[in-house]
């Protein structure tokens, strides 16, 4: 107990060290009721009402000016940090309660509607829009290489592949995200009617069954939810949702989801020939996207903040829609230039609709000029719509996120792919 009382005692001064040394030995007399004065009020407390006299009184005296003490020393709790360990403490119980192996057949194990909220509740948006704005800030260019190489060694990028490899000729980091490819380094599939519109990795595919899209195996979303109301299309009540976008009994749905991870190049591209009809901004959360999360929150593709280009393909509808993340909620379309994503304020499940059929403002202007207008990418814009060509850019993410495609095709239509494998911009991703 003495060497404990000596080292809580080490940093305390002179008088208070006196003071406490007075307090545990018991001194009486006009010192001591001075001293004692000073003492919390548990101290005084302990000190007058029912503490035994002789050692027992000293030991006692001694306990609890050890614990006075190192109660000076320790930081009061903090309101947030201790929020922060216990729901790691939370989670991390979850996680331990969750780590065998699900029984084969069995659902897979998703987030609650709790945690899903409380996910929600975090301010990703606003973090975004401060990343978005500290990638818009010029680097030193002395700094540019150190803090660009670290980036390239953490994710693992192929800056052969750039067309400027110069590390100092990217100002920000928004610059070095949205680097541009060498022309030859992307050869265009030939074999498939259905190229791969990014780099990245292939979390799902298949065919859409009961309107229902699977965005990781086992875990799915409304299609309807996703894509929003068609409008123009069949509205009979006896077809469900997924019908109503075939052109024909024929045809079946198919869907396609490709993860941008932060090292990948960040531009989309057209997978086909088609042409667009209609673009629609949902804003929304910009929860993570990875696959460890996209496995736990159901309808995680439906809830975070997306883009959705629709139109007809040569097989019927096609859809191509990017979906923001955390740090990802600035998407570009290159033919939109209206397009604002990531707006401070939003209105919970809403949307909003730009067609480019008809009245779009770019297809009149387009039409007075002799009825085409050339737009970045390969694209063109008519009365009928923007006319992608197949491998033309159409757009980019602030930094990795998903591209999902949806498409009618006939029913022999089958995918030359395997969850979870790497695929690149131009490779193919199914035949006929």
């Amino acid at each position: 107990m003495a060497a404990v009382l000596r080292r809580a005692c080490s940093g305390v001064s002179s008088s208070n060290l006196r003071q406490v040394t007075l307090t545990m030995c018991g001194f009486s007399g006009v010192h001591h009721v001075t001293r004692v004065s000073s003492l919390s009020y548990s101290q005084q407390r302990a000190l007058n009402t029912g503490v035994p006299s002789g050692p027992r009184r000293s030991v006692f005296q001694m306990v609890c000016s050890v614990l006075e003490i190192c109660r000076s020393f320790l930081p009061r709790p903090r309101t947030l940090p201790l929020l922060l360990v216990t729901g790691g403490g939370y989670l991390g119980y979850q996680h331990y309660k969750g780590r065998g192996q699900p029984e084969e057949g069995a659902p897979p194990r998703t987030a609650t509607p709790t945690q899903v909220a409380l996910y929600h509740s975090f301010p990703t948006r606003l973090l975004s829009r401060a990343w978005g704005r500290l990638n818009g800030v010029e680097l030193p260019t002395w700094l540019r290489k150190p803090v660009y190489s670290l980036y390239i060694w953490t994710f693992g990028v192929n800056m052969q592949e750039a067309a400027v490899e110069d590390l100092h000729h990217y100002r920000n980091l928004g610059e070095f995200f949205r680097r541009q490819l060498k022309p030859a380094v992307r050869p265009l599939c030939a074999s498939s009617c259905l190229i791969s519109p990014a780099d990245g990795r292939i979390l799902h595919f298949g065919r859409v069954q009961n309107s229902q899209v699977e965005q990781v195996k086992g875990v799915t979303y409304s299609l309807e939810h996703f894509l929003g109301p068609q409008r123009g299309r069949s509205q009979d009540a006896s077809r469900s949702f997924q019908d109503q976008l075939l052109s024909s009994p024929q045809n079946d749905l198919f869907h396609v989801v490709v993860y941008l991870a932060p090292g990948d190049y960040h531009c989309f591209h057209s997978p086909t020939d088609w042409r667009v009809e209609l673009r629609r901004h949902f804003p929304g959360s910009l929860m993570s996207v990875n696959p460890g999360v996209a496995r736990l929150v159901k309808e995680l593709f439906c809830l975070n903040e997306r883009v959705a280009l629709s139109g007809q393909w040569q097989h019927g509808f096609f859809s191509l829609t990017a979906v923001g993340a955390t740090n990802v909620g600035s998407i570009r379309v290159y033919f939109d230039q209206d397009l604002q994503t990531n707006a401070p304020r939003y209105s919970k499940g809403s949307f909003h609709d730009r067609s480019y059929v008809a009245l779009d403002d770019q297809v009149l202007k387009a039409a007075d000029e002799g009825g085409v207008a050339s737009v970045k990418g390969g694209g063109v814009a008519s009365g009928e719509g923007v006319v992608l060509q197949r491998g033309a850019a159409v757009g980019e993410f602030n930094l990795g996120s998903t591209i999902v495609l949806l498409f009618e095709a006939p029913k022999d239509f089958s995918f030359d792919l395997q969850p979870g494998q790497r695929i690149r911009v131009g490779e193919g991703l199914g035949s006929l």
